[in-house]
């Protein structure tokens, strides 16, 4: 049998159920991944093994067993927990302990999730600035942010699931730079009560894997909606939009390679492949993008600016509004965004998934900063669900994620679209 810690949700379920393992086998399996590897990764900022192993102790003796039972999850560092430090990676809230779950939490425990730390996030899930989680394929570069701890335990093996954000490309990209699968759901399918706020309509609660069957799980636990047509069962005949976006110059050669195998890829395996461009209203969306997280980004951190004298002067500059957004052009950004939702939707009816980047291509070497999300602000604001799949590498064998979106609730479209690639993407490089 695999070592628990290597199993992806989907066999810790089954496992369990089967009577072939115990919840405290999987927190002894996950305490010692973590004793073996936190000093070469440190994606965690909280872990406590006697608490571990108390819960797992606790989910052993339930009489009923949950959809999740026993799976280790860890949870990004912005998100309450009523029985561990919610930190936010600032000073400000060192040993903070909120006392209660958020939303998305409470699901999660009710489903039976063994839940293994907090791990680490960039300073409010708000700022590029990285540091300390290393990525695990490769402790010299970034695993990207602001869901960096998340990502690393994910495809560190110590956890199978874990929950992220995004606000611009929190859980995108770290998934591409780590090598996993990374989801995030259509805007506020799943709720962020209890999750640090940053933008009102663009923050999402995400999730990664290590397995598309996985991320399909997550859908059941979260109760996402059921597809409206049959799910994709292969890759014949699957509708895929290639689009490069209007960030295609930022691609390094890593992205724009993967692009091109894998849309070649999928017509090899008889998928319908056309290209997409979105030009007119959607030139200015990334810049709408940007206009929409600073003007709601004010009122979110105005009490940290009054309060926390040690805040960085990003935020600061955020909430001084020092680039001078004006109330009308923060009027025409929320404008142009609708227009932009409401075509994508109609878009995307077209085919069954869109093919995107996920990143502008490896995980750049140094921890200091997580990287460009240039190509995935544009998803993020309009709201619709994507899915990163793991399988291409770059020149320096890191891996680079390409993503699949589709339309606004039609997650389990996407997911389905994901393992299908992912399973004929495996292992494949891009020069």
């Amino acid at each position: 049998m695999t070592s628990p810690e290597q199993l992806t949700a989907a066999e810790v379920v089954a496992a369990v159920k089967a009577g072939d393992l115990s919840a405290a086998d999987v927190a002894e399996a996950i305490i010692s991944r973590y004793n073996a590897r936190n000093a070469d990764v440190e994606a965690f900022a909280y872990f406590d093994p006697d608490q571990i192993r108390a819960d797992a102790k606790r989910l052993d003796a339930a009489s009923e067993k949950g959809p999740l039972h026993g799976v280790p999850v860890g949870l990004k560092d912005v998100i309450n927990t009523k029985d561990m430090p919610t930190e936010h990676h600032n000073a400000r809230y060192a040993g903070s302990r909120p006392g209660i779950d958020a939303s998305c939490v409470d699901t999660l425990r009710a489903a039976g999730a063994l839940f293994v730390g907090k791990t680490v996030t960039t300073e409010f899930a708000a700022t590029g600035n990285g540091g300390p989680t290393k990525n695990p394929l490769d402790p010299a570069r970034t695993p990207g942010g602001s869901s960096s701890g998340s990502a690393a335990a994910v495809a560190d093996f110590q956890a199978a699931l874990a929950l992220g954000t995004q606000t611009g490309g929190s859980t995108i990209r770290p998934g591409s730079f780590c090598g996993i699968y990374a989801f995030k759901p259509t805007w506020n399918i799943v709720s962020r009560e209890g999750l640090k706020m940053f933008s009102a309509t663009c923050d999402t609660a995400g999730f990664y894997a290590r397995s598309a069957a996985d991320l399909m799980l997550v859908a059941d636990v979260f109760d996402l909606d059921p597809p409206e047509t049959p799910l994709p069962a292969s890759l014949v005949g699957l509708k895929v939009a290639v689009c490069q976006t209007p960030n295609w110059p930022k691609a390094l050669p890593a992205t724009q390679r993967a692009m091109e195998d894998g849309a070649a890829s999928l017509a090899a395996a008889g998928a319908v492949v056309t290209e997409l461009t979105l030009d007119g209203d959607f030139l200015g969306l990334i810049d709408a993008h940007g206009k929409i997280v600073r003007r709601e980004g004010r009122s979110a951190f105005l009490g940290e600016y009054r309060n926390n004298p040690k805040l960085l002067d990003s935020f600061k500059g955020i909430v001084e509004n020092q680039d001078g957004l004006t109330p009308t052009a923060a009027r025409e950004a929320y404008k142009l965004a609708d227009r932009c939702r409401a075509q994508i939707d109609d878009i995307a009816a077209r085919y069954d998934v869109i093919l995107a980047p996920s990143s502008t291509g490896e995980a750049p070497v140094g921890i200091d900063c997580t990287g460009d999300a240039s190509f995935n602000g544009m998803w993020t604001v309009l709201q619709v669900p994507v899915v990163s799949v793991p399988g291409h590498t770059g020149p320096a064998g890191m891996p680079v994620g390409l993503s699949f979106a589709g339309r606004r609730y039609d997650d389990r479209r996407v997911i389905a679209a994901a393992g299908l690639a992912g399973a004929r993407w495996a292992g494949k490089a891009s020069a």
